[in-house]
Formats: structure tokens, sequence, C-alpha cells
């Protein structure tokens, strides 16, 4: 693999596809084994998690098992604003239900507070965390993961669904910037 660049930053390989999909799939065999007896509902954030969210679902082999999709909006460029908006919502009806968050990446943990706090108030059984890469350094807020695919240290990283400036979403592997 070599490096890309994308717009005014270049990038090198960082996580290849192989990898990942050895980690989804690891992800996926522990998720159907702890919800197998549930009816879960898995909840895609949209956009950075759809490429995560199709292999993933792909992988889960509990009847009944449904998707559905939210869009949340927190960055730009390469930095978190701080302000998570939810651009498009969720109309299922979660009441009773086991739900999974579908996540690419949690860092600094305020868009997924936001979100589960959220979902509390549509009276869940259960809500679940599965991401596709978590970096633990990067937290600042109190939130629980249940399932992650990867740990990686904080970088900003594009590939496998996760973009710069919505660049990059296409690439199967996953890559970091060059530092200069």
């Amino acid at each position: 693999m070599n490096t890309i660049k994308l717009k005014d930053l270049t990038f090198k390989p960082y996580i290849s596809s192989a990898e990942i999909a050895t980690a989804v799939k690891n992800v996926a065999a522990r998720i159907n084994e702890d919800l197998a007896d549930k009816n879960p509902l898995f909840i895609c954030v949209l956009n950075g998690a759809f490429v995560f969210a199709a292999d993933l679902f792909r992988e889960i082999n509990i009847p009944g098992a449904e998707i559905t999709f939210i869009r949340m909006k927190s960055y730009i460029g390469t930095q978190s604003t701080g302000e998570v908006q939810m651009v498009s919502g969720l109309y299922e009806d979660i009441s009773g239900r086991t739900v999974v968050i579908i996540e690419d990446i949690v860092d600094s943990g305020f868009t997924l507070l936001q979100l589960k706090e959220m979902l509390r108030e549509c009276n869940p059984a259960d809500i679940k965390v599965a991401t596709l890469l978590f970096k633990p350094e990067s937290l600042k807020c109190d939130v629980t993961i249940d399932y992650v695919a990867l740990d990686i240290p904080p970088a900003f990283i594009v590939g496998y669904g996760l973009d710069y400036e919505n660049m990059g979403r296409n690439l199967k592997d996953i890559y970091t910037i060059v530092q200069d």
C-alpha cells in the first residue's frame, strides 16, 4: 500500500482490510453469543459507520435482527466541533428492545453520550455499543463501549467509511496522516 493524497493532506497505510475483516468477525461472534436470545435493533450512525455496519450485520446470525440508520454530525475537517447534531433521526419504536449502536469510531465519546441519552428517552430494554475503532486516550466522558473491534491511538484516520472532507470513505484499508 502506498501513500495517498486527499485535498491538502497525505495519508499512509495504517490498518489493512484483512485486519479489519478479522476484527469485524470477532465482534460479530461476540454479539451473536451475547444477544442470541434477544431481538436486537442495530442503529448505524451515518455517515462513517455504514461500511462497518454492512460488514458487521452480514456476520450477525440472530433471527429477527434488524438494522436502521441515523445521522449525527460533530466534525468539520479533521477537528471535532464539540457540538453534536442529529441530521436524520430514528423512526422505529425501540421501547423494550435491545438496541446496538454501530459507530465507526469513538474518540471523545460526546456523540455517543448524547445519542445514548436520546435513546434512553424511548425506553429500550438495553443499549449496547459496537465500534470499529476506539481511541481510549481521547475519551473525555463516561460511556461504556460493549464491543470494540480495534483500539487505536489518537490520530486522524480515513478509509473504510471514515472520511476527510467527504473523501476517502471508499478506501478498503484505513490510513493515517503523514506528519511533516
